[in-house]
């Protein structure tokens, strides 16, 4: 699976409802289900339709086709994918839904796409390309009834709301546009109030740790997990699979995301679960 164009056919591609039969259902969907097992779940950040990795938001390179990635992913036992067109606010427009689909087509397990979602219109078409869940983000900032009106016409299992945090001063807070503009929202105050709007689950990336391969955020993922009830995806830092281990057994999250190591090769997902089920951490096979 190589050197993919993304001029596929719109009629050829599966709706989200064609894809119903082969997915997992309620265990997979963590805010409506009450499931134990911690998940994993590669990343693909993708700009200009190849998938990319920096170290804090900056310096990217290519990490490869994020179809193929997408379909190896599925393949070794992901429990979920997560796609984040990575400019698409930054630069005013939208996700890319073509590659959307083409990701989707490879893939059956749940997946999430965000990047560029404003209304409700374009998680609708997100969702009828493929997509099992949307991720919105700085959008969800400067309009946070966005997170209400998409939890009441999709149901809040379907809404992630990711937040992108920085340290500053001895604050956490959160920042927009992929990490490019700070503001002086304090990160959990900003998460209690999504989880009031509706949202399903929280995807909380450590712009500190971000590509730097020295562990998660324990510290600041579990005052924000004691401190919700809605599941939470921990992200930034994930360098081995001791983080993994580390993150869940300090924190208690419900599943943690990772990119660089998984691209890479330098983590393979079935030795991973393979070594979190010897820690007894409970996964899914």
């Amino acid at each position: 699976m190589t050197n993919h164009s993304y001029n596929y056919n719109q009629s050829a591609a599966p709706q989200a409802s064609e894809r119903e039969n082969d997915l997992p259902q309620a265990d997979h969907f963590p805010a409506i289900s009450g499931g134990l097992a911690k998940r994993i779940i590669p990343c693909l950040d993708v700009k200009d339709g190849r998938t990319v990795k920096g170290v804090n938001f900056v310096d990217l390179r290519d990490a490869g086709d994020p179809v193929e990635l997408a379909w190896q992913y599925s393949q070794q036992g992901a429990d979920e994918l997560v796609f984040l067109d990575i400019t698409a606010t930054h630069e005013r427009r939208k996700t890319m839904v073509e590659l959307v689909k083409a990701v989707a087509r490879q893939v059956n397990i749940p997946f999430t796409i965000g990047g560029g979602i404003n209304e409700i219109a374009d998680a609708d078409i997100l969702l009828n390309a493929g997509a099992d869940k949307i991720s919105i983000n700085s959008a969800a900032v400067r309009s946070p009834e966005l997170v209400n009106e998409l939890a009441n016409a999709f149901g809040k299992q379907f809404v992630v709301v990711a937040v992108d945090t920085k340290n500053i001063n001895g604050k956490n807070l959160v920042h927009l546009n992929g990490g490019r503009i700070p503001t002086d929202i304090e990160t959990k105050k900003w998460i209690k109030e999504v989880e009031e709007r509706g949202a399903g689950e929280i995807l909380l990336t450590s712009m500190d740790h971000d590509g730097t391969k020295g562990g998660f955020d324990n510290t600041l993922l579990k005052k924000i997990n004691d401190s919700i009830s809605i599941p939470l995806i921990a992200s930034g830092g994930a360098g081995s699979e001791q983080h993994f281990i580390d993150v869940f057994k300090l924190t208690n999250v419900d599943a943690a995301l990772a990119a660089s190591v998984f691209h890479y090769g330098e983590i393979l997902i079935p030795d991973l679960k393979a070594k979190l089920k010897k820690e007894n951490i409970e996964v899914r096979f």
